[in-house]
Formats: structure tokens, C-alpha cells, sequence
């Protein structure tokens, strides 16, 4: 799911990871026909809200400068998702969005800064957050607006992509750099 403003580096590792495997399609959903990111990434989305297929595998919802948005058939789609066992990813302002509407309710959490949902009277489990980059619960992951990397992480092991460890090693490839990956595990591209 990407609103107007929506940041595009969030989702962009994990949506280059998922659309390289023949098991896996990402399709952009947002409630306009055509969005524009924050880098000015111009996108025309594939699903317009209503038309998002209930049977999707993973519902990511990225984040961005769109989030203070009041929609009902949003939040009844991400509270079905939820409620339902359905594997579903927020990183920054989308996580902010769970927090305001009340649907992070039972699980273990992070986001941006917990003090900006002081005034959220729907956000009712305050010790359920977590101080770390990302947070997976049972179905669901939260990350924080720096944590692209980590969301892309928990993501693919939430969702059993493969097996935790060569997650961890991939991962590992962007966050130290090429030199430094060979110097512990040896040329991946040999």
C-alpha cells in the first residue's frame, strides 16, 4: 500500500528481493490511480483499495507523509489482515497509522517515536512497544522510518522466504558493503 508522498527507499529492497523469485508478484495498491513518492517517483499503481485481492500473501504498508489519512475501507482491510493471521509489514508513518486507529492492540510493536501517539486515544498498549529498529509478532512486523533494511529482513523471515541464517548473510551484503561481506563469508558472486 503507497499513499501520495510515500517513502520510496522503504520498500524498495524488499520489493527487488521479492519480485526476483518466480513464487512471488509485488503489485502496488493505494487509493489513487497514480502516486508520487517523495523522491518524485512517479508510480501507476496496479490496485486501486477496493480491488486488493483478500487472498494476497503480504500486505506492506509503506510509509510516508500520507498516514494522518482517515479511510474506513483501509482500516477494515489491515484490521481483517490482523485479526485474521495474515502475514502484513508498517515501516515509519504506516506504523503511526496502526497506532491511531487503535490496530496494534495485542501486539509487540516499534515505530518512530512512541511520544508522537501521546494524543492517539486508540492506542491502548503502550508497554507492548519496543525500543529496537524492527519488531516482528507472530504476523505482523513495525519498523522504524530508518530501518529499511531491518524491515526487509524481518519481512522475508516472517513470511519464510528462506531459512534465517542465509536471510541474515543477504542482509548482511547491503548493510556492510561488498569488501567487508568477502572478507567474512567470500565473494557472493562467484
Amino acid at each position: 500500500m503507497i499513499l501520495d508522498e510515500y517513502a520510496d527507499w522503504e520498500s524498495a529492497y524488499l520489493s527487488s528481493i521479492l519480485n526476483q523469485d518466480s513464487k512471488w508478484e509485488v503489485k502496488t495498491a493505494s487509493l489513487a490511480k497514480e502516486v508520487v513518492s517523495i523522491g518524485r517517483f512517479k508510480t501507476v499503481v496496479d490496485y486501486q483499495l477496493a480491488e486488493v485481492p483478500t487472498d494476497c500473501e503480504l500486505l506492506i504498508l509503506v510509509g510516508g507523509n500520507s498516514w494522518t489519512i482517515e479511510n474506513d475501507l483501509l482500516k477494515r482491510i489491515v484490521q481483517d489482515r490482523l485479526t485474521n493471521g495474515k502475514f502484513t509489514g508498517a515501516i515509519c508513518g504506516a506504523v503511526d497509522y496502526l497506532a491511531q486507529n487503535g490496530l496494534l492492540t495485542a501486539f509487540k510493536h516499534t515505530g518512530n517515536a512512541q511520544y508522537l501517539w501521546k494524543n492517539f486515544s486508540k492506542y491502548q498498549n503502550k508497554t507492548e512497544f519496543v525500543e529496537k529498529q524492527a519488531v516482528p509478532d507472530r504476523h505482523l512486523v513495525t519498523t522504524n522510518g530508518t530501518a529499511a533494511l531491518e524491515f526487509t529482513q524481518q519481512v522475508l523471515k516472517m513470511i519464510r522466504f528462506k531459512d534465517n541464517q542465509q536471510i541474515d548473510k543477504d542482509i548482511y551484503l547491503s548493510k556492510a558493503g561488498f569488501y567487508q561481506y568477502c572478507n567474512k563469508y567470500g565473494n557472493p558472486f562467484v
